[in-house]
């Protein structure tokens, strides 16, 4: 169940952030928060990450759906096996599709406003980024995702270990 609150949390932050923006900001506004590097914009996104896929509202929200679906069926799954880890990485996935499948259904865009200009000297060459604007929603699906990967790297390291044990013991039988 706790699963779940994490979900609905993320959920919560993340329209609550959105409801600041979209009721404090016009469209393409923005304040400073740390100087050019790091600013809130009032953005909009009828699009997937990187603002690809624009105007594909219909099938963003069956692909939610889908995800949705799976994420809390492994979640239930991965939750009876007695997995931390995993579990709480998949919460925030679903609370931030969640999130941005709320947005679209409603408006059919997503509310973006965490806006980064990465500005730097490499090696003597100027780099100057804009990072996509992005939102509380997209953080914890990156977030989790990256979680996944860190899971799937742990469960990797102990199935080797294991592996190696096996071979030990079924060495040590036949000696």
């Amino acid at each position: 169940m706790r699963y779940y609150i994490y979900a609905f949390i993320v959920l919560l932050l993340d329209q609550a952030t959105k409801w600041l923006i979209v009721s404090r900001l016009e469209l393409g506004e923005s304040r400073s928060v740390i100087g050019d590097f790091f600013q809130i914009t009032s953005h909009r996104n009828a699009g997937a990450a990187f603002g690809i896929l624009q105007n594909q509202r219909w099938f963003f929200l069956a692909i939610t759906v889908l995800v949705a679906v799976g994420v809390v069926w492994y979640l239930q799954k991965t939750r009876k096996e007695g997995k931390k880890l995993l579990p709480f990485a998949l919460s925030l996935l679903l609370g931030g599709a969640l999130g941005n499948f709320i947005d679209r259904a409603l408006f059919g865009e997503v509310v973006d406003f965490l806006d980064f200009h990465f500005r730097f000297s490499f090696f003597g060459i100027p780099v100057n980024y804009p990072f996509p604007i992005f939102n509380i929603a997209d953080s914890a699906i990156v977030v989790g995702v990256a979680l996944i990967f860190v899971d799937s790297l742990i469960s990797w390291r102990q199935e080797a270990k294991q592996n190696a044990a096996n071979k030990l013991e079924s060495g040590d039988a036949q000696s």
